[in-house]
């Protein structure tokens, strides 16, 4: 060109035969006519360092990759976190957080009633200031763990017990929580089985369109009378919302009839993002088992440490739990 640096042509075909671009230094703009690029100089030869990465680094570089390929992809995001019951009952809010942080196990379930203070009646500038607190540290506020339920027969037990329920959404909202725990609980024995579980799972989805409002998910607890993963199944079926989600709780009878397995195919597709389990070394659960089919589906949520034991030192057998749990988990991510 008149004036200028010499330059070379290109056409560069782009898929559309009418379109190509024009480049003029790092610039490129549409044109319908050519491309310029100014002469680049030839690329430099392989320096020794590039040369010992490329080709004798190989051989190092594939064994290390065969060596992470060993664990399967399933159950990598998979997090550790506690529920206030029991370990954390007696720590208020600021020492739950340092001992969280200090176990670096960094989710927590506010159990309602203990002593972190934590409850609908927070003034604004308190619920403020609790979800200041969690977002100054590297803990995550999960959300509350409630007693809410909806079995009872009485209409003004059940009233009572739906308004108490939004008050605990929007207080989990106000702090930064992304869910409420509520359970099934009872199966009265002068009411159809069927007319219950009916009753429970249409105020769960009334109250999971509410929570949707607030960005909350609505966790149904396997708990009490209802502990049988069948009925479970129908509470979601008869809830039907994209919120309204099962927090397994690791209880023996998991193990009837059919097995763990199959109980919990039952209800892996509304698992939520908080499932509980125990002391890895506290019972007969089969904890082993359970993390083989999380990390079967893949799971991302949380595993919440309820831990009823007393050890002298909570917040080291804290960090024992976890690093015992997720050594299960890293084992069947290896046979998975």
């Amino acid at each position: 060109m008149r004036g200028g640096e010499e330059k070379r042509n290109l056409s560069i075909a782009t898929g559309r035969p009418d379109l190509l671009f024009k480049a003029t230094g790092s610039c490129y703009k549409a044109s319908l006519n050519r491309v310029t690029l100014p002469d680049m100089p030839p690329p430099p030869l392989p320096g020794r360092r590039h040369f010992l990465t490329t080709l004798l680094g190989a051989g190092a570089a594939g064994l290390a990759a065969t060596r992470a390929s060993a664990l399967s992809y399933k159950g990598e995001n998979l997090r550790y976190g506690l529920v206030t019951y029991m370990w954390g009952a007696d720590w208020p809010l600021a020492d739950l957080i340092a001992n969280c942080e200090q176990a670096d196990v960094l989710g927590v379930e506010l159990r309602v009633d203990h002593a972190h203070g934590v409850s609908p009646a927070l003034t604004a500038a308190q619920r403020e200031d609790v979800r200041a607190r969690f977002e100054d540290s590297p803990v995550e506020v999960l959300g509350m763990g409630t007693n809410c339920a909806f079995h009872s027969s009485d209409a003004d037990e059940r009233k009572s017990q739906m308004s108490l329920a939004r008050e605990y959404i929007k207080l989990s909202h106000d702090i930064g929580g992304s869910g409420v725990k509520v359970k099934p609980d009872k199966l009265p024995n002068d009411i159809p089985v069927e007319r219950t579980l009916e009753q429970i799972g249409r105020s769960l989805a009334e109250l999971g369109d509410q929570a949707l409002g607030f960005g909350q998910e609505l966790r149904l607890e396997v708990h009490g009378d209802v502990t049988d993963l069948g009925h479970i199944r129908t509470l979601m079926e008869i809830a039907d919302r994209p919120n309204v989600r099962v927090c397994w709780n690791s209880n023996k009878q998991d193990l009837a009839g059919e097995g763990l397995e199959a109980n919990f195919a039952k209800v892996a597709e509304f698992l939520g993002r908080t499932v509980h389990v125990h002391e890895v070394d506290g019972g007969a659960y089969p904890h082993d088992k359970l993390a083989e089919l999380l990390v079967g589906i893949d799971y991302d949520g949380w595993t919440l440490l309820e831990a009823a034991s007393k050890p002298a030192d909570r917040v080291t057998a804290l960090a024992e739990q976890k690093k015992s749990f997720l050594e299960l988990v890293t084992r069947a991510r290896a046979k998975a």
